[in-house]
């Protein structure tokens, strides 16, 4: 196998060579569960269970664990503007995660840690980084001592002098430098809190990744994902304090996948500029999401727009399309022989490499659903050339690579409705916004061939015309003239 992915930490493509034989471990940062996720939420999930997905086709075992914060500053904040319980309002956002989850058919990881069912694992890791001088009580807080970690910035790039210097740096005598951060917090009125050797309090964010990822994992685990907003600090502290605690690697491969942007603005809760996934649900299929998500390489920003998600959804009509004709065919009897070329049989027969091809780099997912689309306009040209006699030969050949391209869709989650049901309930869409039956239909079609048959093309652009002013097109084909919702 040559499995190539970008690592963050190197800046270049690297073999996935997994640490145990044929065994793949992911970590993968989760949500901080105090409101309801956005796209960009959509993005992190779907592009990690694209990745799950692929390594278990490629013959890997994966064990892919995803935590949730559930207690942090947002979750507090939120809930006392609520007036309702910290631990209540994260428990119902975790509901709500799994509902959206759902929605998208994503695969649940092999193991949900939450934060604050692995308090005494942090207390442990914190006491070893006390214990061996990488970190200090101070006040009733506990603080890493970036200066002690040689290696600090390495993930982001960043020296510790050059973050000092551009940083607005709060003023905190508590701290003995100014980029340390925080371990443990000290318990404030009214705020959760549990017990540890330096009082009560609470975990600091960055910690928490470090520990259960540590507990499940262990020090060095294969792979560790996020969206790049996680590099700096997130990702770079628990580096620093993972590696401080266990003196090996961290994560062998840190996987970030780029920004969802409007117009160019990175989408996020802060700005106010998100659309949740259930309002993106309300218009649009999961697979019409999935296939817009994943037209663009998972490391380059993706800019949400209507006008994208429509082609998204054109996009996989005229796949679902291709797919139910495959699936409708019937070999003729008076068919001579095959219609295709050599080379053409090569093209379709290669699909799978092709798209293994596309996903062994660094997984391009815009690459590999290139050849599906590439592998459909073949198949429509020998169904166009094949017309209504097709060869027993051909039919199989089609077949094959339409079962292929199902198979190969599964990986990034789409194609897996059956062909034949989806454009027939597109079709009934269509017809329910209209005063014609299937029958209407076929009966302006004959009207129209007998006109064309008389040279009457005034009747013939009529009929054309009546059934476009609603949507509908008309195919004229070696097997006759069929009828299509307009993209």
């Amino acid at each position: 196998m040559s499995l190539r992915i970008y690592n963050t930490l190197s800046r270049s493509k690297e073999l996935l060579q997994p640490i145990e034989d044929n065994h793949v471990k992911l970590y993968v940062c989760g949500i901080t569960s105090y409101d309801y996720c956005h796209i960009g939420h959509a993005r992190s999930a779907l592009v990690f269970d694209m990745v799950v997905r692929y390594l278990r086709y490629r013959g890997y075992r994966v064990t892919f664990v995803r935590n949730f914060t559930d207690i942090d500053d947002k979750i507090i904040r939120r809930a006392s503007e609520q007036d309702m319980d910290a631990a209540a309002l994260a428990l119902r956002f975790i509901d709500e995660f799994y509902t959206d989850m759902d929605a998208l058919g994503t695969l649940r990881p092999d193991l949900e840690p939450k934060a604050t069912e692995h308090i005494q694992e942090m207390v442990e890791l914190i006491q070893l980084l006390v214990d061996k001088g990488m970190a200090y009580p101070s006040g009733g807080d506990v603080y890493f001592r970036v200066n002690r970690y040689a290696d600090y910035g390495r993930l982001s790039g960043r020296s510790v002098e050059d973050m000092q210097a551009g940083a607005r740096i709060e003023v905190n005598e508590q701290k003995e430098h100014p980029m340390d951060f925080v371990l443990w917090k000290g318990a404030k009125p009214g705020e959760p809190k549990w017990t540890s050797p330096w009082g009560e309090g609470r975990p600091g964010w960055h910690i928490e990744c470090s520990a259960m990822s540590r507990k499940y994992l262990g020090d060095t685990f294969d792979i560790h994902g996020g969206g790049k907003d996680l590099i700096f600090p997130h990702h770079e502290n628990e580096i620093a304090q993972s590696c401080g605690a266990s003196g090996l690697e961290f994560a062998n491969l840190w996987m970030h996948h780029g920004f969802v942007t409007i117009k160019d603005e990175k989408m996020s809760k802060s700005l106010g500029n998100f659309l949740t996934i259930r309002d993106v649900l309300q218009e649009y299929s999961a697979e019409e999401l999935r296939l817009f998500i994943f037209s663009t390489q998972y490391r380059n920003p993706l800019d949400f727009s209507q006008a994208a998600l429509e082609d998204a959804r054109t996009g996989l009509d005229r796949i679902y399309e291709c797919l139910a004709q495959v699936a409708q065919l019937s070999p003729a009897a008076e068919a001579k022989g095959s219609v295709v070329s050599g080379k053409d049989r090569e093209k379709l027969e290669s699909l799978e490499t092709r798209f293994q091809r596309a996903m062994d780099n660094d997984f391009n997912t815009a690459q590999a659903l290139g050849q599906f689309f590439e592998t459909v306009k073949l198949v429509n040209k020998i169904l166009r050339t094949s017309g209504a006699q097709m060869h027993q030969e051909d039919c199989i050949l089609l077949e094959e690579a339409a079962a292929k391209i199902r198979q190969l869709g599964d990986i990034v989650g789409i194609l897996q409705r059956d062909p034949v049901g989806v454009m027939a309930e597109k079709r009934a869409q269509v017809l329910a916004k209209t005063d014609l039956s299937e029958e209407d239909i076929a009966e302006l079609i004959e009207k129209r061939n007998a006109a064309r048959a008389a040279k009457d093309w005034a009747t013939s652009d009529q009929v054309r015309d009546q059934l476009l002013a609603v949507d509908i097109v008309l195919q004229d084909g070696p097997g006759g003239t069929v009828w299509d919702i307009r993209k």
